[in-house]
């Protein structure tokens, strides 16, 4: 029978081990074995902590190993890291003693070739494609003549000087360099920031705020031209308030940032040609313009001078117009003064044929006529009674009526009239309650009183001295 508790037996040194001494014994002996390690594999499981570290998991075909890279080398990484992505992982291996698993501790990923850098870049075309980032109703028409051009570039390459020396030759501008690194560690993020720092200049500041926005580089592979396919690179484009040309790389080239910018340019020196028009044709233009401007003017006035003449040619003379109508006027003078004479006579042949029928026999006889007839008019006195008793009758009837309707009628049957300090009778208590005096009429006489909870009456003032009377105004002689 086995011994329920574990004695040392005799020559036995073998002591037992802990957990923790165990794990620790392990962890010992895995890192110094494999203190560097460079492992390729799958990524899968890709997530990063609150903390910032970033955890993984490292598979090929036949195995699958934990990955762990703290938050300083994680936030180094040149790449967004995703399910899928093939990849080169140094680092060293350490165990895990609260699994009892191993893992690789990352210090730097790399990506497993340019094959697995463009399925990440297609993954990440893919993504922000559907977010809408490159959507063409997206794109911004670039202003005809812009006042201030901002430029994203590195300011010691010949990116800068191409442009410059292009926009001098078209249309000198005035020009605003944000300098930044177009390559390596921290590229993306200048390049980011310096195109949400133009958009966030204001209008008429003491920096202007540019008209258009060039993110430039020259050509180079894609591990050079990688900073412009950044995440960080593409939501900035896409975000600025300001039209934004693209030109990364040569014409061959292509980026992320190219599909999120308003217009690409095949080349930094296209970028300026499209940035700005060229001087000479537009002063060429503009004076073309002028000239047709000035031949649009002239060209009615001297059409219209053309036909005025035409039209001149074809007048009569004034002289010639006028003539008749002066014929024609003497002639109506002549009949004037025979029409005027012609009825002279005859108004003197009438008064004087009227002049004999008005002598005073005839007018005194008429005179005496009409004397009689008025004699033998007669008015009726019941044409006259009639219209009389009728109207006494109303009078009497509408006497009675005003009698009834008098407003002090009431007062003989006890009744009171309210009136206020006016003189105005009161209908309500609402109006009794606003006067300070009430006067109550009685049939026979006035008695004043004061409404309840009113102010007392102020003093009645002293009575004034009778002005004296001016003189009566002299009354002008209506004869005088």
């Amino acid at each position: 029978m086995s011994d329920l508790i574990a004695n040392p037996k005799p020559g036995d040194n073998a002591q037992p081990l802990t957990i923790s001494e165990i794990s620790a014994l392990l962890k010992r002996t895995v890192e110094d074995r494999f203190g560097f390690v460079r492992l390729r594999g799958e990524l899968s499981g890709v997530k990063r902590a609150a903390s910032g570290h970033f955890y993984c998991c490292l598979k090929d075909e036949g195995a699958v190993i934990d990955g762990v890279m703290w938050k300083g080398n994680a936030a180094r990484l040149n790449f967004r890291a995703e399910d899928g992505l093939e990849v080169i992982a140094t680092g060293k291996l350490t165990t895990y003693p609260g699994r009892s698993k191993y893992q690789i501790v990352i210090d730097s990923l790399e990506l497993a070739g340019e094959g697995a850098l463009l399925a990440l870049l297609e993954k990440t075309r893919t993504r922000l494609a559907a977010e809408g980032l490159f959507a063409a109703e997206r794109k911004r028409a670039l202003p005809f003549l812009p006042q201030v051009i901002g430029v994203v570039t590195s300011p010691t390459g010949a990116v800068i000087r191409d442009i410059l020396h292009r926009l001098a030759d078209r249309f000198p501008s005035h020009v605003l360099v944000w300098p930044v690194l177009v390559q390596g560690q921290g590229a993306a993020e200048q390049v980011a920031a310096a195109v949400r720092g133009f958009s966030a200049l204001q209008p008429g500041g003491p920096v202007p705020q540019p008209d258009v926005v060039i993110v430039a580089r020259g050509g180079g592979s894609i591990e050079d031209l990688w900073s412009f396919n950044e995440e960080a690179v593409v939501r900035a484009i896409a975000e600025c308030t300001i039209p934004v040309i693209s030109a990364v790389g040569h014409e061959t080239d292509t980026t992320l940032a190219d599909f999120a910018a308003d217009r690409r340019a095949p080349t930094p020196t296209a970028a300026a040609e499209m940035a700005v028009p060229v001087r000479a044709d537009l002063a060429f233009t503009l004076a073309d313009l002028a000239q047709r401007q000035r031949r649009a003017v002239y060209r009615p006035v001297e059409l219209g001078r053309e036909r005025l003449a035409a039209r001149v040619r074809l007048l009569p003379r004034p002289e010639n117009l006028l003539a008749p109508q002066a014929q024609r006027l003497d002639d109506l003078s002549e009949r004037l003064r025979r029409a005027l004479g012609d009825r002279s006579a005859k108004g003197r042949e009438r008064l004087a044929g009227v002049a004999a029928r008005l002598s005073p026999s005839l007018l005194l006889r008429s005179a005496a006529e009409a004397q009689r007839r008025l004699d033998r008019a007669r008015l009726s006195p019941v044409l006259v009674e009639r219209p009389l008793r009728e109207g006494a009758h109303r009078l009497a009837a509408l006497t009675r009526v005003m009698s009834q309707l008098h407003p002090e009628k009431p007062l003989e049957r006890g009744y009171a009239i309210i009136r206020g300090a006016g003189g105005r009778a009161l209908t309500t208590r609402t109006e009794a309650a606003g006067e300070a005096r009430l006067l109550l009429q009685w049939r026979d006489g006035t008695l004043a009183a004061v409404p309840e909870g009113a102010a007392p009456p102020p003093p009645a003032p002293p009575p004034r001295k009778p002005a004296k009377s001016a003189p009566p105004p002299a009354q002008d002689d209506l004869f005088g």
